[in-house]
Formats: structure tokens, C-alpha cells, sequence
């Protein structure tokens, strides 16, 4: 706000300097021209006459101080008081700044008007004084605070209303949000949730109903009964109703039966998916194959994703991927 004032200052002070310059020229060329002084004052002081309650305006006066044309007639032929002759030996040097400090004064100890400016006229004695009105220069000052505290007060009742209703907005649009994530949240909830119930109705079922693959399998006969593997030096055999999971890690092949034993066999996932029972073991991944009853749970996974928890625990996560969801919920409903 100061720089403000202080622009508007400068902008006055500007203009007094030009009309006192101005004026000085015009009388200058008068007095070339062989013009009386008296015309010439009389002339000056017609036009003016009265401007005293403007915000800035001119007189004329000689070295000595005494007053020879003011818009106040009252004021002329007197001398200058020892305040304003103090003013008038650093008009010439006075800028916004040193202007602005003089008006903050408490305007009690001011007189109405200052010289802010002096020229000489040439050929003569003469010197035209710019002076503004001190309670006139207040006045604006005091205009453009009111103006500026007003403003401010309005942009921060408009910001206070944009917030307002900007959170309004924002808050209607989350809770939207919310609601359709809660929705879908409770929908996967929902499936999930049928999902484990299939799977322990199925695990319930005493006797296993015919499946038929893809590939139109006729018939379970050709189902292995047990597989070959390797403990250490040893070699077993294990019933696959044993086997929990069979999975791949480093290009070994792991079988885990359900007491938690762990050993290996030479055959690959692909070899013993065509050879397990399609109705007892299902491939859930390239990694691992699972047999029904060592699911313990299914939680979502992801986004359309599906995580299977087994016992024994597997050391590695066996996820049903999106394409084979589908494919896993159809094998849990045999």
C-alpha cells in the first residue's frame, strides 16, 4: 500500500515541477517581450485565483520571501514564516519519500499548503513556487487506504467463499468416490466370500462327480495313482491323495504332501498335470499345482487377482492370474 502512495506522491510532484516550469517560461518570455510586472502579475494572479483548495497549485514570490501573486489574496505581500522557508531551501531536493514522511506528521503542526518546488524566472527576482495542500493530499491518501483496506476486505471474503465452496465440491466428489469404491469393495467381498463357501462345500462332497476337460477326457483311468520321486538318496513313491502341492522353483520340481515332506521328482508340471486327477488337482500357475484339499482359503488378490492359501504353508505365493479366474471357480464347482 506505501509503494502505492508513495507512485501517487511522485506522480504529484511531477506535475507541480512541469506547471512551475511552465509558468516560468511563459512570464520569462513576457518580461522579454517588455510586459509590465504588474500586467504580468495581475495576469498570474487571475489565473490563480482561488486554486488553493485544489491538491496542488502555484504562487509567485521574490528573493526576499514576500508573497507577489497566491490564489489566497489574504497571502499577498506577506513573507514566507520560518517553516515554510525551511521547506524552500530543500524544495528543489524533495522526492515521494521525504513528502510522504512530511504528510505522516500530525497535521496539527502543518500549515495548509508547503512549497515542494521553486523555479527561478528569468530576468527578474522572481521565483514561481509549486505547493500542494496538505489536508487535500491527506485526503487522497486516506481515499486510496480506505479503497485498498475495502478491496482487501472484498478478495478475502471472495476467497473465503471460492474455499467454501471448493471444498464443498471436493468433498462431493470424494464421498462419491467412497461410495462407489465401498460398493465395489463390497461386491468383490461378496464373491470372495461364495467363493470360499464353494470350496468348502466341495471339499465336504463325499464322492466326486465326473469332470470333463476341454479336451473331451472320457476317462479317469489313465489318473496316476501315485508318483516317482527322490529324498535325498532315497527313492519314494507317493500316493498322490498324499500330495498337497506341487510347485517349481529354480527348475527344481518340489512335491509337499500334506504331513509337511518335501521331496523331488524328475518330471515336469506340465507331464504330471496330464497325469493327476483334473478333479483332485487343478495348475494354478506355470509354477504350482494344487491339490483341492490342501486350499485352506481364497482372498482377493489385486485387482481381479486371486491369492491361495494352502497347508502346509508354501514357501512361495500361488496367485490365480485374471484370465484363469474364471477357469479356478468353474473346477471349484465339480
Amino acid at each position: 500500500m506505501e509503494t502505492s502512495i508513495l507512485q501517487v506522491l511522485e506522480l504529484q510532484i511531477e506535475n507541480s515541477k512541469r506547471e512551475a516550469k511552465t509558468v516560468s517560461t511563459l512570464i520569462s518570455v513576457h518580461l522579454e517581450s517588455n510586459l509590465s510586472k504588474e500586467i504580468i502579475a495581475q495576469n498570474l494572479q487571475q489565473t490563480i485565483q482561488n486554486t488553493y483548495s485544489e491538491t496542488s497549485f502555484i504562487s509567485m514570490l521574490d528573493s526576499s520571501g514576500r508573497q507577489i501573486s497566491h490564489p489566497d489574496k489574504k497571502k499577498i505581500g506577506t513573507i514566507l514564516d520560518a517553516q515554510e522557508s525551511t521547506i524552500s531551501v530543500i524544495a528543489n531536493a524533495i522526492d515521494a519519500d521525504k513528502l510522504y514522511e512530511l504528510l505522516k506528521r500530525d497535521t496539527s503542526e502543518l500549515n495548509n499548503s508547503k512549497i515542494i518546488y521553486l523555479v527561478p524566472v528569468d530576468h527578474s527576482d522572481w521565483i514561481i513556487a509549486a505547493q500542494i495542500n496538505i489536508n487535500n493530499v491527506n485526503d487522497k491518501i486516506n481515499y486510496l487506504n480506505q479503497r485498498f483496506y475495502f478491496m482487501c476486505s472484498i478478495m478475502s471474503l471472495l476467497l473465503i467463499i471460492s474455499l467454501f465452496f471448493a471444498v464443498r465440491i471436493l468433498g462431493s466428489i470424494y464421498e462419491k468416490r467412497l461410495e462407489i469404491t465401498n460398493k465395489e469393495l463390497e461386491k468383490e467381498l461378496i464373491n470372495t466370500f461364495k467363493l470360499n463357501n464353494d470350496l468348502v462345500t466341495y471339499q465336504q462332497k463325499a464322492k466326486l462327480k465326473e469332470y470333463k476337460t476341454a479336451k473331451n477326457k472320457t476317462s479317469l483311468d489313465t489318473d496316476k495313482k501315485r508318483i516317482l520321486t527322490f529324498y535325498r538318496d532315497e527313492l519314494l513313491t507317493i500316493p498322490t491323495e498324499n500330495i498337497a502341492y506341487i510347485y517349481v522353483d529354480s527348475t527344481i520340481t518340489f512335491v509337499v504332501c500334506f504331513d509337511g515332506g518335501k521331496s523331488t521328482t524328475n518330471a515336469s508340471l506340465d507331464e504330471l498335470q496330464t497325469s493327476l486327477s483334473a478333479i483332485d488337482f487343478y495348475r494354478a500357475n506355470r509354477q504350482v499345482i494344487i491339490a483341492i484339499p490342501a486350499i485352506k482359503k481364497i482372498i482377493k488378490y489385486g485387482k481381479s487377482q486371486l491369492k491361495i492359501l494352502v497347508q502346509p504353508d508354501s514357501e512361495i505365493d500361488i496367485i490365480i492370474s485374471k484370465n484363469r479366474a474364471a477357469e479356478f471357480k468353474q473346477w471349484l464347482n465339480l
